[in-house]
C-alpha cells in the first residue's frame, strides 16, 4: 500500500513588487505544515510561486521602463527567492506563470472547457480594479473620499475603480451555484474556518454571475488557445498553478498521483476566488475539487492591515536580521491564531523571544547539557527505575505530542506549539523540583542522579523532533548535542509516531553544551 500523500499549497504571489511578511506568514505555515505531515512519514509536496501576468505588472514594468518580463524576473531572482531562504522554506515546488509547462497546461485546461462548451463569447461593461486584478461588480462600487476623491472605489477592498467596456470571452459560473451549494452541504470543512465558510455561503446564496475569462486590451498574458487575439484573466490563469504544477497537461502520471490537493491556504481577502471560482472550473473540466481551503486572517500592525500603501509593508530580512529564522517561525505560528486576525509589533517578538525561547526553551538545552557534562564528564546517564516524577514527565510528552498532531491535523499549529510547550514548562519545573544539583552532592543518590538527567534528555529529544518543522536550525543543534541518532535530516528520519516511545537515546552517548540556541538579544533602541 503507498504511503499517503500530502499535497499542499501557498497562493501564487504577486509580482508588482518585493514581498512582505504577509507573504512570508502563508509561506511558513504551509512549511511548518508540510515538515510535520514528512515527519508522520506522508509523501509531501509543498507548492509555492509566483504571478506574473496581468495589467497591474505591465503598468509597473511600463513605469520602471523595462518589459514585464524583465520586471518580474529582476523581482523573483533579487526578491521572492531570496525570501524563501530567508524564512527556511522546504518547499518541494517553486512555479511561475510565465513557465512553459505553466501556459501549456493552462492552455489546454482551457481548451479543454472551450470543447465541453463551457465558454461564450460577450461583451463586459463595468467596473475593474487593476490593484486587484478583479471585476467588480455594482454593488461593491462607491464613491471615494480623501486622496481617493473623484474615485470610485471597491468596497471590497478599497482599491481604485476604473471603467471598462471589452469585448470578453465568459465562463458560466451562475449555472455552478447549486453544484457549490451542494458541496458546501455535503463536506463542511472544505471551506475554513468557519467565518470564511459563511462569506463564501451567503456569496453563493446571493447570486453569481458569469465570469469574464479574458483580456482583450492588452497582451500581457497567455493567449487563449482558440483566439490569440485574447489572453487570459490574470486570476482564471492564476488558479490553475494548483494543477498546471502538478502536472495537468504535460504529465498525466504525475497529475494522477498528486491531484487533488489536501489543501489550498490561502489569504481570507481572496477566499472567494479560491472557493467559489476554482471548485467551479475544476466542475466544469470533470475534476474532483481540493479536499481544504483554509483562509487565514490578516496582519495588523498597528491596527492597521499590513500593505505597501500603508508603508506598514514590514519584509521578512527586517526579522530575520534581528531574532533570526528560527525564532521568526516560531513567532508567526506561536503567537498568531491561523484563520484569524493577528497584531503583531516588535515589542511583542522581543518579549517572546526572550521569555519563551532564550529563557524557557533554550536555557533548558543549556543547563540539561552543562549537567551531564558536569556530573558525568558528558556521557548520557543510565536510568534507574521511573519514580511518579518521572512518570509525569512520560504522560506529559505522550499526551503533548498527540494533541500536537491532532491540532496540526485541522490546521491549528498555534494549538500544536501550545501543547509541545507544555513539555517545555514540564521539564522545567521537573529539573527545579528535583534538584538535581543537590542530588549530585549524595554521591549514594548517583542512579537518582542520572535518571533526572536521563529524563531530561529524552524530553529534549522529543522537543527537538516535535519542534523541528518550527525551528529546524536550532533543533538540528539540539539533536547533535545530545548525540541522538540517526540525523533528523531535512525530511526527518525521527517519526512523530514513534517520538513519545520513552528511552530511544543511547546511555553513553556524548551530549556537549552547544553555543545558545536563543541568545539574549539587546533591543534597546539607539
Amino acid at each position: 500500500m503507498p504511503e499517503p500523500r500530502f499535497y499542499a499549497t501557498t497562493p501564487i504571489y504577486y509580482v508588482n513588487d518585493a514581498p512582505h511578511i504577509g507573504h512570508g506568514y502563508t509561506t511558513t505555515i504551509g512549511d511548518v505544515l508540510t515538515r510535520w505531515h514528512r515527519q508522520r512519514g506522508e509523501r509531501v509536496w509543498f507548492l509555492t510561486g509566483v504571478d506574473e501576468h496581468g495589467q497591474k505588472v505591465l503598468r509597473k514594468a511600463e513605469a520602471n521602463g523595462v518589459s514585464p518580463q524583465e520586471w518580474v524576473d529582476r523581482l523573483v531572482e533579487n526578491e521572492w527567492l531570496p525570501m524563501l531562504e530567508t524564512i527556511d522554506a522546504a518547499n518541494d515546488d517553486f512555479i511561475r506563470t510565465t513557465e512553459q509547462r505553466h501556459e501549456k497546461g493552462a492552455q489546454a485546461f482551457w481548451q479543454a472547457l472551450h470543447d465541453r462548451g463551457e465558454v461564450y463569447r460577450g461583451e463586459f461593461s463595468g467596473w475593474y480594479s487593476v490593484g486587484s486584478e478583479e471585476f467588480v461588480a455594482d454593488e461593491y462600487v462607491t464613491d471615494g473620499e480623501g486622496e481617493d476623491e473623484g474615485f470610485k472605489i471597491s468596497t471590497l477592498d478599497g482599491s481604485r475603480l476604473e471603467h471598462v467596456t471589452e469585448e470578453n470571452y465568459f465562463f458560466p459560473l451562475s449555472k455552478y451555484a447549486d453544484k457549490l451549494l451542494e458541496l458546501y452541504e455535503a463536506r463542511p470543512d472544505f471551506v475554513q474556518p468557519e467565518s470564511a465558510r459563511n462569506e463564501v455561503l451567503a456569496f453563493v446564496r446571493g447570486g453569481l454571475k458569469d465570469l469574464s475569462i479574458s483580456r482583450s486590451t492588452f497582451d500581457w498574458g497567455i493567449p487563449l488557445p482558440w483566439d490569440d487575439s485574447h489572453v487570459m484573466y490574470v486570476w482564471i490563469e492564476a488558479l490553475l498553478n494548483y494543477v498546471t504544477a502538478a502536472g495537468y497537461g504535460v504529465d498525466d502520471e504525475r497529475f494522477e498521483d498528486l491531484w487533488p490537493a489536501n489543501v489550498h491556504l490561502v489569504g481570507k481577502d481572496i477566499v472567494r476566488f479560491h472557493a467559489v471560482i476554482w471548485p467551479a472550473l475544476l466542475m466544469a473540466a470533470g475534476l474532483p475539487v481540493p479536499h481544504r481551503v483554509f483562509a487565514h486572517g490578516w496582519l495588523l500592525v498597528g491596527g492597521q492591515k499590513m500593505s505597501k500603501s500603508k508603508a506598514n509593508g514590514i519584509h521578512p530580512n527586517e526579522i530575520v536580521a534581528t531574532f533570526g529564522s528560527d525564532a521568526y517561525r516560531y513567532y508567526f505560528t506561536r503567537a498568531l491564531t491561523f484563520g484569524s486576525d493577528g497584531s503583531i509589533s516588535w515589542e511583542d517578538i522581543g518579549a517572546r523571544y526572550h521569555a519563551e525561547l532564550a529563557n524557557g526553551f533554550g536555557n533548558l538545552a543549556s543547563r540539561v547539557a552543562a549537567m551531564i557534562g558536569k556530573y558525568f564528564d558528558g556521557e548520557l546517564p543510565a536510568a534507574g527505575e521511573l519514580g511518579p516524577a518521572e512518570q509525569h514527565i512520560v504522560d506529559t510528552v505522550a499526551t503533548a505530542v498527540a494533541e500536537a498532531d491532532e491540532a496540526m491535523e485541522r490546521i491549528a499549529p498555534q494549538d500544536a506549539l501550545t501543547a509541545i510547550w507544555r513539555i517545555v514548562d514540564a521539564l522545567n519545573l521537573y529539573i527545579t523540583e528535583s534538584e538535581p544539583w543537590a542530588v549530585a552532592k549524595d554521591e549514594s543518590q548517583r542512579e537518582r542522579l542520572g535518571t533526572i538527567l536521563n529524563t531530561a534528555a529524552e524530553g529534549l529529544r522529543v522537543l527537538a523532533v516535535t519542534l523541528h518543522p518550527v525551528m529546524p536550525k536550532a533543533t538540528t543543534s539540539l539533536w547533535e548535542s545530545l548525540g541522538a541518532e540517526p540525523d533528523l535530516g531535512p525530511v526527518a528520519d525521527q517519526r512523530l509516531d514513534e517520538v513519545a516511545t520513552w528511552g530511544r537515546l543511547r546511555p553513553g552517548a556524548t551530549v556537549t553544551k552547544v553555543p545558545s540556541l536563543f541568545p539574549r538579544i539587546d533591543l534597546a533602541q539607539d
